[in-house]
């Protein structure tokens, strides 16, 4: 404080309690520690499932099939049977280690995102179940989707794994049709531009009390003797939707069909 002739008469200290800031930033940075762990683990995870475990499930394929190849008049009908559910049990668990190793890649990709054109993305998608489409006589509408930036190979997938289950859900019988449109969401101020994709089909369709299971890893509503798949399929969207800060939910209904709906930013901020 100063007089009127310039003499100090005191001081003014402000103090500030900043302990609630400093305990929102540390947790921050603990959860940010354990989010780099985590990835970690599952890239650690990656590596152990491609080569420690892959292996001796190849070995076991292998000499199963050389088993049956020379011995198969040597075994009763129930020697064959057992066989046959061992090379069959072998062949899941395969798949189900390459779906794993799919799922815990997701986040630890570090590709830099990039443009990328879903309607090119959505026609190689096509190309790839093309048998598929013709065995089921599906009918595949597909509208003007936009020009994103992100992983194409991502991109790639999550459109395989939700067209592919429009296709792959439907009753014995029926031919499938699947719809795939896209429109501009309103930007709220402050707000990247996002678009939201819908693929909706005619199949059998879902309790939505079960909505939150299917985005689960493992999670099925069905037998695998009624509809093949490991249940990994819709936990990797959400994976891909979440690395994009997108988000993806479905609206269904039993013996109605199933619409997926996905909302990505056009663009990405620069972090």
């Amino acid at each position: 404080m100063i007089s009127e002739n310039n003499r100090t008469l005191g001081h003014v200290v402000l103090f500030k309690d900043i302990t609630q800031r400093r305990q929102s930033e540390l947790a921050l940075a603990h959860k940010a520690a354990e989010l780099a762990r985590s990835n970690a683990e599952l890239e650690q995870f990656a590596f152990v499932a491609s080569h420690d475990l892959q292996e001796p499930l190849r070995k076991i394929r292998a000499f199963g099939d050389r088993l049956k190849m020379k011995c198969e008049t040597a075994l009763s009908g129930d020697g064959t049977d057992y066989l046959d559910r061992m090379q069959n049990a072998a062949a899941r668990m395969q798949t189900l280690i390459n779906d794993l190793l799919t799922f815990s890649r997701v986040i630890s990709r570090t590709e830099a995102f990039a443009p990328v054109d879903l309607n090119t993305v959505t026609r190689e998608v096509l190309s790839d179940l093309e048998v598929r489409v013709e065995k089921s006589e599906a009918k595949v509408e597909v509208g003007e989707l936009p020009v994103i930036q992100g992983d194409a190979m991502q991109m790639r997938q999550l459109m395989q794994n939700l067209i592919g289950n429009a296709l792959k859900f439907h009753p014995p019988g029926a031919k499938p049709v699947v719809q795939i449109r896209s429109r501009t969401l309103d930007a709220s101020p402050g707000v990247e531009p996002t678009c939201e994709i819908t693929i909706q089909d005619n199949g059998i369709g879902f309790d939505e009390q079960y909505l939150e299971k299917i985005f689960a890893v493992f999670q099925r509503l069905h037998g695998r003797q009624e509809y093949e798949g490991t249940g990994v399929g819709l936990a990797v969207c959400r994976r891909i939707t979440d690395r994009h800060k997108g988000s993806i939910t479905a609206q269904s209904k039993p013996g109605a069909g199933a619409t997926f709906v996905v909302t990505l930013p056009l663009a990405q901020k620069l972090t």
